[in-house]
């Protein structure tokens, strides 16, 4: 029991040492744990924004494949497809770089590229094999947004190319879309690039983009026009025929050039508007700003006239047709055609600078003078004889009635008179009606009945010239043979200086020539025994 206290009284003080506050363990997923947060924040700084694009199909999008190209350089990719709430469209999620958040604006576009044949060109073969993309028309200037709506016609993309964009406005689209040429003596210069309703609904407008250095030809004087199909045209020079290329004529395109004889002008400025126009030839037709509306009112056919015909004096055109329509005139209880034309005078030389004071009890005094003083007239004539189209002729008729300028429905009343083809039938009307009373089966009668009678005639003749021939000239012959040889035995017989010689003589010289005369008789009846009838010129007069 003694032992112990002194074992514990030997034994060693314990000390106890304070354990290590941090150990080097930590330090792998502390550096885990900063390079996470470092490589976290960087992506979140590097990360580009979100869009979303509205389709109508997602035909060749696929999530996390499909890419969104600019150039031919990747710059997104889209992250998720799904369908709208309505089922209508598809949504299409895609996250794009960082450095493109200020191009996307309300002017951005979205488009997806497949392979496509537009404008005589084929586009987008790559993406038989690589897939489709989604391909972008950046721009800068509108209004930031992320929500776009994909266009499903794609786009020409002219951001960044050298060139001006100009405008169209034309009544109708025709063959043109996107991608058409734009034609400059038959060398494609631009191209169309998009199309829509004007503001009012009422028109189409084009843009178009020409390519430097062709867009310094555009000037405030070119004209536009459609340079889809054949232009053919017949002069005296011959048969023309005009176009721009096969492609053109079977796809359709523009074209632009100066009018004959017209400055080039300035430069057009960008976005500039012009107009469109049907073809080349019409280009030339110089514009008027004065039109002044005319009514004519005829009582006859108008078939073959239409909407656009034109009005001409002296075979130019001075105006055309606005409209037409049936009326019935309670009073004259008939059927009348109101027509309005619009005539420009200033196609008439010497016209505007000279036009009549008008005033409020003469409005029209250049008018009132034609028709009162010179007898205007306007007449319905035959444009085409191939296709039987009718124009309205304006010309001074001298011997047509006197007539006072009326008015009606706010318009000017030209008085009219019967169409060219009119006057025809009623100059055949009445060459059939004295035709008709000509008594042609009387006449007929007769003629037959004295084509009998002289049938009977001339048999008669030729039995009495054949009897002539057969009894009469054969005796006639025998009795001055008889007598010729009486007088050459008489002759004989009377000396030869004696006066009844020599008056014998005489006598037989006159006996001959009768003879003579009486042979050439017998003669001529024996050739042509007619001519007891009918002379001896008959046969050859006849």
């Amino acid at each position: 029991m003694t032992d112990q206290p002194s074992a514990a009284q030997h034994a060693a003080t314990a000390r106890v040492k304070p354990g290590r506050s941090f150990s080097i363990i930590w330090l792998v997923p502390l550096v885990a744990l900063l390079i996470g947060g470092w490589l976290a924040f960087k992506a979140f700084q590097e990360k580009g924004p979100t869009v979303s694009i509205t389709f109508v199909s997602a035909e060749g999008l696929e999530a996390g494949k499909t890419k969104i190209k600019y150039k031919d350089v990747d710059i997104g990719l889209v992250k998720e497809i799904r369908l709208s709430e309505d089922l209508k469209q598809v949504l299409v999620t895609a996250e794009l770089q960082k450095d493109t958040e200020k191009y996307l604006n309300d002017k951005t576009r979205f488009w997806v590229v497949r392979a496509q044949i537009r404008g005589g060109t084929v586009s987008g073969l790559g993406t038989l094999l690589a897939g489709a993309y989604i391909g972008i028309d950046p721009a800068t200037g509108g209004q930031p947004t992320d929500h776009f709506t994909g266009l499903e016609v794609p786009p020409v993309v002219t951001s960044g190319l050298p060139g001006r964009h100009f405008w169209l406005r034309a009544e109708r689209l025709g063959s043109l879309s996107v991608g058409k040429p734009v034609y400059y003596r038959q060398i494609q210069v631009g191209q169309v690039v998009s199309y829509g309703f004007s503001p009012d609904g009422q028109a189409i407008d084009l843009q178009m983009f020409i390519e430097a250095p062709h867009h310094t030809r555009v000037t405030e004087n070119t004209r536009f026009y459609n340079a889809s199909g054949v232009d053919v045209s017949l002069s005296a020079q011959g048969l023309k025929v005009q176009t721009e290329s096969l492609i053109t004529v079977l796809g359709g395109g523009l074209a632009f050039e100066l009018p004959n004889g017209t400055p080039p002008g300035k430069e057009a400025n960008e976005h500039a508007v012009f107009r469109l126009y049907p073809n080349r030839e019409s280009i030339q037709e110089k514009t008027y700003t004065i039109r002044k509306n005319w009514l004519l009112i005829f009582e006859q056919s108008v078939r073959g006239l239409s909407v656009g015909a034109p009005v001409e004096m002296h075979g130019i055109k001075v105006g055309e047709v606005v409209s037409l329509e049936l009326k019935y005139d309670v009073k004259k209880q008939n059927f009348l055609v109101p027509v309005v034309v619009a005539i420009e005078p200033e196609r008439i030389r010497g016209v505007a600078e000279n036009t009549f004071q008008a005033s409020v009890e003469n409005p029209d005094p250049g008018l009132k003078w034609l028709v009162e003083q010179r007898n205007l007239r306007a007449q319905l004539k035959t444009g085409s004889m191939l296709t039987g189209q009718l124009l309205v002729d304006l010309a001074f008729q001298p011997r047509a009635a006197r007539a006072k300028l009326a008015y009606q429905d706010g318009y000017p009343v030209v008085p009219t008179i019967g169409g060219s083809l009119e006057q025809i039938q009623e100059s055949v009307a009445r060459i059939t009606s004295r035709i008709e009373k000509i008594p042609f089966e009387q006449i007929g009668s007769e003629l037959h009945e004295t084509l009998k009678e002289a049938k009977v005639a001339l048999k008669q003749a030729g039995e009495f010239a054949g009897k002539l021939n057969n009894e009469t000239a054969p005796q006639l012959k025998a009795n001055l043979d008889e007598l010729q040889k009486t007088l050459v035995e008489l002759q004989g017989a009377v000396g030869k200086d004696s006066p009844l010689s020599y008056n014998a003589k005489k006598t037989l010289e006159e006996l001959t020539l009768t003879l003579r005369s009486l042979r050439e008789l017998t003669d001529s009846l024996e050739r042509r025994p007619e001519s007891m009838l009918f002379g001896k010129g008959g046969k050859e007069h006849e």
